[in-house]
């Protein structure tokens, strides 16, 4: 995992075209704006797992 400090305003690139700017710090929350192409999939990470634990216990059988 790459570790960054960055500032209000500040960015930092993904890739080609994928740029996440620092909005606001307020305690110990941090709002990000996200520019990307609309071909860029990009979702919190607790949705990611959220799906994938739906999509397992859907394949259990019923019995498990």
């Amino acid at each position: 995992m790459l570790v960054m400090t960055r500032g209000i305003d500040e960015s930092i690139v993904i890739g080609d075209g994928i740029v996440v700017t620092v909005l606001r710090v307020n305690g110990g929350v941090v709002r990000i704006g996200i520019s990307a192409p609309a071909e860029a999939l990009i979702m919190r990470a607790e949705m990611l797992e959220d799906e994938a634990r739906a999509k397992n216990s859907a394949a259990l059988p019923d019995d498990q």
